[in-house]
């Protein structure tokens, strides 16, 4: 009886220490403002993205010549573009676009640039050949790689994640190495080696967990940086292939008519400008939020 008793009071009390970390996190979360910034903008972006079919009036696809190159108005809340079509809607049916491939893109690089990094920074020889092939992508600059890129894979969604892949891989794999690195060298490493851990061990189990900080910060950033490179393609003519909806199509089409036709560019730009600044606040509210060390040199 006493035993049981004893019991179901540590298992109260660790539920009570579960709670009071929750709320202390959710307040450390609530008192940060970049990421209440930022994740609500993304958040915001999101929800049009999610419900465009029922706030927008019209399909992205509907022609209107004689309504074509109309200004903002009652019916057409951002204007029409020169074929007529509602820009409103193109740029809400544009933002699943953009933010798929963002975050397709973040999660597969974010994948990879962990396996290459923690695999470099462990064994000497795949060190020489991975980050030499790194450095060989890393000297061409990201829009130009992605071009030719996607001229030889061909103008589709898939590929143009493919790309940006290709692209941001290697940078998040560097970020991860060095954060590897400095890990390795601890002094539990050591220890975990000397007790005959083996390398796989040591690397998924000891060190993976100690590099997350570094690499959750540039998801972010590559998630922003995605989105970008996506809507310089589009508007090239080397990534979503028209009449797809997506802010690199939308500002492609209104760069002929910017003096007569500014909200063909505006709105898809300023929609890309919010996404992009959403997800940077994001993410340095999140380093602030889970990087101790950033904490103290803020205080």
């Amino acid at each position: 009886m006493i035993s049981n008793a004893i019991e179901q009071n540590v298992e109260g009390r660790k539920r009570e220490i579960t709670k009071e970390r929750r709320a202390l996190f959710l307040r450390r979360v609530w008192a940060n403002k970049m990421v209440v910034i930022g994740g609500g903008i993304i958040f915001l972006i999101t929800l049009l993205a999610l419900i465009a079919p029922l706030i927008a009036q019209f399909t992205p696809y509907d022609l209107e010549a004689v309504n074509r190159l109309k200004p903002p108005n009652a019916t057409h809340w951002f204007g029409t573009d020169n074929f007529g079509r509602d820009i409103f809607s193109r740029v809400v049916y544009g933002a699943r676009v953009s933010l798929a491939v963002g975050l397709s893109v973040a999660i597969i690089t974010g994948f990879l640039g962990l396996f290459i990094g923690m695999y470099s920074s462990y064994y000497r020889v795949l060190d020489h050949i991975l980050m030499r092939i790194a450095d060989g992508l890393m000297a061409f600059p990201s829009i130009l790689l992605a071009i030719a890129i996607m001229a030889v894979m061909g103008p589709k969604p898939i590929n143009v994640v493919i790309a940006i892949v290709i692209v941001e891989t290697p940078g998040v794999a560097r970020i991860v190495r060095s954060a590897a690195l400095v890990v390795k060298e601890q002094t539990y490493i050591e220890a975990a080696r000397a007790q005959g851990a083996s390398s796989r061990k040591i690397i998924w189990s000891h060190i993976a967990p100690n590099v997350l900080t570094p690499l959750i910060v540039q998801i972010t950033y590559v998630f922003s940086v995605s989105m970008i490179i996506e809507a310089a393609l589009s508007f090239l003519g080397a990534g979503i292939p028209a009449p797809e909806p997506s802010w690199g199509n939308i500002l492609f089409d209104g760069k002929s008519v910017i003096q007569t036709a500014w909200w063909m560019t505006v709105f898809p730009g300023m929609f890309l400008l919010l996404a992009v600044l959403g997800s940077n606040l994001l993410g340095d509210g999140i380093r602030d939020l889970i990087d101790p060390q950033s904490n103290k040199a803020k205080k």
